[in-house]
């Protein structure tokens, strides 16, 4: 069991987290957020770890009771002569994908890499936590290192999502396989987006709700994000020209307690409670956009309103892409 765990900084210096690791957080209207990067902006407290825990439960269903699509299974299986596979885990929030995976491929050497020491201290000891700001023009690993590299619910910490795609090229071996998730920022009620309720001018039955990822979307632009990039996953992968066997894959993901089939009610309940934090946790990115307190509070309690007493069946998009990078 590792007690301490590496930290990259974008320079490639290295130091290790000990008990005090306040250096590595500041705090933002009241709560703590990580030190790296200020473009990031939602929480990394103990509420945004639970909130981790809540979206790989999700994926958990989503999948079947696995922790990842692709052909991870033979990649990582371990073979005579060949040298310790690697797994990168971008964006790995509370570290559960990463730590799920050391357990089930004890052989493989599973790195996960996130802004905040926000992950357990005593782990696999073939997993490592290691700190880096992903939103950088070269990340400090080295080519065609990597055998696996997934990277989830994370678009809305990078400027440039086009180069982060090619620095996953350059980093994972030939024959290597990536796994993308990013769910949409764009609500749907009644399985109709946001978008057709404004073309149409139907009222959506969650004005509050659809009001507040409207402000959300405009924040996140106006800090740098793209906030299409999900839609455009696999059409992003394909650009780079590095990856071959592109698979992609959409569905709703229902949001509270009104589906009838039991596995989809699982799902609905788990994204109920992972927004019910989510929105007090957005406060935080609208103050510093230079909206005031009351309007905030306003906004946030408009959207909890809605979503614990709706009147149209949520959901939000998530897009799962994996692909292989082409052999030389």
């Amino acid at each position: 069991m590792r007690l301490n765990y590496p930290v990259i900084f974008p320079l490639n210096q290295l130091t290790y987290v000990g008990e005090d690791d306040s250096a590595f957080f500041c705090q933002i209207h009241g709560r703590r957020f990580n030190a790296l990067s200020t473009r990031y902006m939602l929480p990394a407290d103990e509420e945004e770890v639970r909130r981790s825990e809540l979206q790989h439960k999700i994926i958990q269903f989503l999948f079947n009771g696995k922790n990842y699509v692709g052909p991870i299974a033979d990649i990582l299986s371990p073979r005579e002569g060949q040298e310790r596979c690697r797994v990168l885990d971008l964006g790995t929030g509370g570290g559960f994908w990463a730590i799920d995976l050391a357990d089930e491929f004890p052989s493989a050497e599973v790195i996960g890499v996130d802004l905040a020491p926000i992950q357990p201290r005593e782990v696999p000891a073939n997993c490592t936590f290691e700190l880096c700001d992903l939103d950088q023009f070269y990340l400090p690993y080295p080519s065609e290192h990597f055998d696996v590299i997934h990277a989830r619910f994370m678009h809305t910490g990078i400027e440039n999502y086009s180069r982060f795609l090619h620095e996953i090229a350059r980093m994972l071996r030939p024959g290597g396989l990536v796994i993308l998730i990013e769910p949409d920022t764009e609500p749907i009620a009644d399985e109709k987006s946001a978008s057709h309720f404004t073309r149409s001018g139907q009222p959506s039955g969650m004005r509050g709700w659809f009001t507040l990822w409207e402000t959300y979307r405009k924040c996140l632009r106006d800090k740098g994000i793209d906030v299409n990039i999900p839609p455009e996953l696999s059409n992003l992968v394909a650009s780079t020209g590095a990856f071959n066997r592109i698979v992609s894959q959409e569905g709703n993901i229902p949001i509270g307690f009104w589906p009838k089939d039991p596995v989809a009610l699982s799902i609905g309940q788990l994204a109920w409670m992972n927004y019910d934090i989510m929105l007090p946790a957005m406060k935080p990115l609208f103050l510093s956009a230079g909206m005031r307190d009351w309007e905030a509070k306003k906004l946030i309690e408009e959207a909890h309103q809605d979503l614990y007493y709706p009147l149209v069946r949520a959901s939000s998009r998530l897009h799962i892409v994996h692909a292989i990078k082409k052999a030389k």
